[in-house]
């Protein structure tokens, strides 16, 4: 069956699958969202004997719903290949009395690498069927993450350019390297003097003037992105959640029908937001775990039914979720809302101008499904020592939040559902604050010492992502203030 997709904030506003993941944002600053979830009509006990690529379709071709099978099965394939380091691609493993879904095996050792390396592929098949000859120029915000994973996916592509912006000091060591040492020809890298919060205002900004998207358009050029507001990111990502459930049938953790709770750690709430979607497609789920670091936003939401930016931005050593603008929260916000388009845009001006919007209790009343609680940084800490010690298995410091969240959730519930925690990144992506948490002594170490360090006590391989950059040239040397982003992106571009 097919459907479109919507805006958030305008009803009126409808596309196809395809031509919403090219536009990437729908106008006046809305997400596009499915008019429906379609039921997943394969049985759970089959999809659990499929491999990724196989769970990949049946997920995806019910939501892309104008991708015909070939160009979706040559997207799938194109993605889920020999970049990823495990044959399984997303493999499920068993630790601190719970299952963790290592979503960091692919060319960035980051969970943005499971949507990223087939949104190029949806992108360029999308750019075809839509008959569009401008060249498509990615403008992407990251906290750490998605900035490298999202470069790496579109590096050399034809017909593609890239910008990233990210916030200057408020990422890893490991994810800058990983940046600023880029050697696509398309590609474009800036830190900005800000936070992440201000990368992404300011991308959305350009998103949203159709001044500029006119005068992009004259010179042969159009915006689209690579964030999670693109539907294009969100949609894979609900496949890995159906992947992991299938390894539990499969190994007989749990039986086809049984629900499972499902623990992620997010800023921006796609993740977990794939998660939910997946449910509504017929994933039986019991509880979403939503885990916040020290920027405790979207616990606060969850507890008080108020969504307040308005407090100290912390910087953490889970960078990737130091976040206060969660735009992700929105497509839930409408769903909650009754898919009122004229309800949520007023929610999401108040969140502009006063930086706050508070739900109705009937709204509030549609959240029970989710449980929100944070974990600072010396928990961080403790929480990856402690399963370090317990058998050897070392997180990251992301992984180390929803564990933490996990473990009060379960002393607060008494709750035993057996349960699926997203392990977003590799712990080589952050070696400095997990080999501190393990001995605080480590921290005289330079990083690469404790690189092989890590790898000395995880006996787990150095990615290939950690070799490339060690003498790697830095090329990306660019940092700007906010406001000259435009300014750079036209740099870029030679417009």
């Amino acid at each position: 069956m097919s459907f479109l997709y919507r805006s958030t904030r305008n009803k009126e506003e409808a596309v196809t699958a395809s031509q919403a993941i090219l536009q990437g944002l729908a106008n006046e600053g809305g997400l596009f969202v499915p008019d429906e979830i379609p039921v997943m009509e394969v049985p759970l006990e089959q999809l659990a004997e499929m491999d990724y690529c196989g769970v990949a379709y049946e997920v995806m071709s019910r939501m892309f719903t104008d991708f015909t099978e070939e160009e979706l099965k040559y997207c799938i394939h194109g993605a889920y290949d020999t970049k990823f380091d495990d044959d399984r691609i997303a493999p499920l493993v068993s630790h601190h009395g719970t299952h963790f879904l290592e979503l960091f095996h692919g060319k960035t050792i980051a969970f943005k690498d499971m949507a990223l390396s087939i949104l190029p592929y949806l992108m360029t098949t999308a750019a075809k069927k839509n008959h569009s000859d401008q060249e498509i120029v990615i403008l992407t915000a990251t906290s750490g993450d998605t900035g490298k994973a999202a470069l790496a996916g579109f590096a050399d592509v034809p017909g593609t350019r890239i910008a990233v912006f990210y916030p200057k000091s408020g990422v890893s060591p490991i994810q800058e390297k990983q940046m600023v040492t880029e050697r696509g020809k398309n590609t474009f890298v800036a830190g900005i003097t800000g936070n992440f919060d201000d990368a992404q205002t300011g991308v959305k900004k350009m998103f949203s003037d159709p001044a500029l998207g006119a005068y992009l358009g004259e010179k042969g050029f159009r915006f689209s992105s690579a964030n999670s507001i693109n539907i294009g990111r969100l949609v894979p990502q609900m496949v890995y959640y159906y992947y992991a459930y299938g390894q539990l049938v499969k190994s007989g953790e749990i039986k086809a029908g049984d629900r499972i709770n499902i623990v992620v750690p997010t800023g921006n709430f796609g993740n977990i937001l794939a998660a939910y979607y997946a449910s509504l497609m017929g994933l039986p789920v019991n509880r979403f775990i939503c885990a916040s670091n020290d920027n405790k936003v979207l616990f606060d939401f969850f507890t008080t039914g108020v969504y307040d930016r308005n407090r100290e931005f912390i910087l953490t050593s889970s960078p990737s979720m130091d976040i206060l603008i969660s735009s992700n929260l929105e497509r839930l916000i409408y769903r909650i809302a009754g898919n009122d388009a004229e309800k949520n845009a007023t929610l999401m001006k108040e969140l502009s101008e006063t930086g706050k919007y508070t739900i109705t209790d009937e709204m509030k009343k549609a959240l029970e499904p989710f449980y929100g609680n944070f974990a600072d940084m010396d928990t961080v800490a403790k929480t990856i020592r402690t399963i370090y010690e317990e058998d050897g298995y070392i997180i990251d410091t992301h992984t180390a939040v929803a564990a933490a969240v996990y473990d009060r959730y379960k002393e607060e519930t008494g709750d035993t559902t057996p349960t699926v925690i997203a392990s977003t990144a590799s712990p080589y992506k952050f070696t400095r604050s997990v080999m501190t948490a393990i001995d605080p002594a480590y921290d005289s170490q330079e990083d690469f010492a404790l690189v092989d360090k890590l790898e000395e006590l995880s006996g787990v391989k150095v990615p290939q992502a950690i070799e490339d950059i060690r003498s790697a040239e830095i090329l990306h040397k660019t940092v700007c203030e906010k406001e000259e982003m435009e300014a750079v992106v036209k740099g870029f571009l030679g417009i």
